[in-house]
């Protein structure tokens, strides 16, 4: 009885020491906090657009190969995939990151502002990191110069995933998350788990949230093409206003969500974006087309709403003399936490960041092609608090305004870094 007692206690040491970050790690990640800001500062003052990173994937390759990683360039178009092998022999996590800007003006006011500008689907536009995903390349590179220097504490090897496209790659192009699995990321060797984060502006810096299961929402981009019957605005009677089609269509599209999803189990929504009609203000015209989104967290509720909504476009126009079609196309699939590796591995984010920071939150319906490598192997995507103490009101990310406190980029280094420690070391 005494000895199983006494395992016990050692057990629960043991336990508890797990949960602690490595002395070492800590301090190495403080010591390059900022060698880290002034890479993102870099990446910030020259964005690139989906599948246009080339700067910044030299930028990175450089990095890693200086590290003495196994790198291979030119993954999904712009890709860079890092590998550091432990000094012993184990299970493979991916580490990743996104690499990809936006194209929006920024008027966050920073020294290290965009200016960068380019064209984007004809159309002259300033580019930016108002996603923050220069804040997780250059945590990402800490990761790597970290743990290449503790290749000791590596029970197996650490994938290093620069991806491009997250945004979505430009019409008519592959990329993303998507081209890189297709083109085998996560085979030789084959990827055993994979970890991600993401920047937050609305969250403190210090904190981070999560959540097991569905954590971010499937999306899908839709489109409507309306057909009516042209003629003279000012006798809508000899004619089929498409205009006055699409109008119905989307008040019918609201039902799906309000009378047919059971919303009691998880967030959905349906939006549209944009409507495209008609060239005159007294000519109703012939077509109309709208452009928008479904976003949902359960695959259920997700296969319910694109049946109704394929059944009820068509329908609503014929009942108004029209004609409709409907068209998806598929730019995320549910970022789905695995709820075992989350309670793996949850006991190193609070251990570093501290319990009472570690904030366990309700799902959001933005999208994450991080969910299809989570389709593939077991995943876990948390959120990085970005937001600063005396900001009372952060801007979206996507916006003109949108900003990050760079204090918090240091946890995400000692977090990922503990994390592929860990989750190696657990086997």
């Amino acid at each position: 009885m005494k000895n199983n007692i006494l395992i016990a206690i050692l057990l629960l040491c043991c336990t508890i020491q797990a949960q602690k970050i490595d002395p070492e790690i800590n301090s190495l990640s403080e010591t390059l906090e900022s060698k880290v800001i002034e890479w993102r500062r870099d990446f910030h003052q020259n964005p690139e657009l989906s599948n246009r990173e080339f700067e910044t994937a030299k930028k990175i390759a450089k990095h890693l190969k200086d590290l003495g990683f196994e790198v291979t360039e030119n993954v999904a178009k712009t890709g860079v995939v890092g590998i550091l092998k432990g000094d012993k022999e184990g299970k493979v996590v991916a580490l990743r990151a996104d690499i990809d800007a936006l194209p929006v003006t920024e008027r966050a006011d920073v020294p290290f502002k965009s200016t960068v500008k380019t064209t984007f689907l004809d159309t002259e536009v300033g580019v930016s990191h108002a996603c923050g995903h220069d804040t997780h390349i250059a945590i990402l590179m800490g990761v790597a110069e970290v743990l290449s220097k503790h290749k000791d504490k590596l029970n197996g090897t650490v994938k290093f995933i620069f991806q491009p496209a997250e945004e979505g790659p430009p019409p008519g192009e592959e990329g993303g998350a998507k081209l890189m699995i297709k083109e085998g990321v996560l085979k030789n060797p084959d990827v055993n788990a994979i970890f991600g984060l993401h920047i937050n502006s609305g969250t403190p810096v210090g904190m981070i949230r999560y959540k097991p299961g569905g954590t971010m929402a499937a999306v899908e981009r839709f489109v409507i093409d309306v057909k009516g019957k042209q003629t003279h605005g000012s006798a809508p009677w000899t004619g089929v206003d498409p205009i006055l089609i699409s109008a119905k269509i989307i008040d019918g599209l609201q039902t799906i969500i309000s009378r047919e999803s059971p919303l009691v189990d998880e967030a959905a929504v349906i939006t549209v974006g944009k409507i495209t009609s008609g060239v005159r203000f007294n000519i109703i015209p012939e077509k109309a087309e709208m452009i928008g989104t479904v976003r949902t967290l359960d695959p259920k509720m997700r296969a319910l709403i694109i049946r109704r909504m394929n059944e009820m476009v068509p329908a609503i126009a014929k009942a108004y003399g029209g004609e409709a079609t409907i068209t998806f196309q598929n730019n995320t699939s549910i970022t789905y936490n695995d709820p075992k590796l989350v309670k793996q591995m949850l006991p190193t984010i609070q251990g570093i960041a501290g319990k009472e920071n570690v904030i366990l939150s309700k799902a959001t319906t933005g999208g994450e092609d991080f969910s299809y490598f989570q389709e593939v192997v077991p995943g876990f995507y948390f959120f990085l608090g970005g937001k600063s103490p005396d900001t009372k009101k952060a801007a979206s990310h996507h916006t003109p305004d949108f900003y990050i406190d760079e204090s918090g980029l240091v946890l995400g280094v000692k977090v990922m870094s503990q994390l592929a420690i860990d989750y190696l070391n657990a086997q």
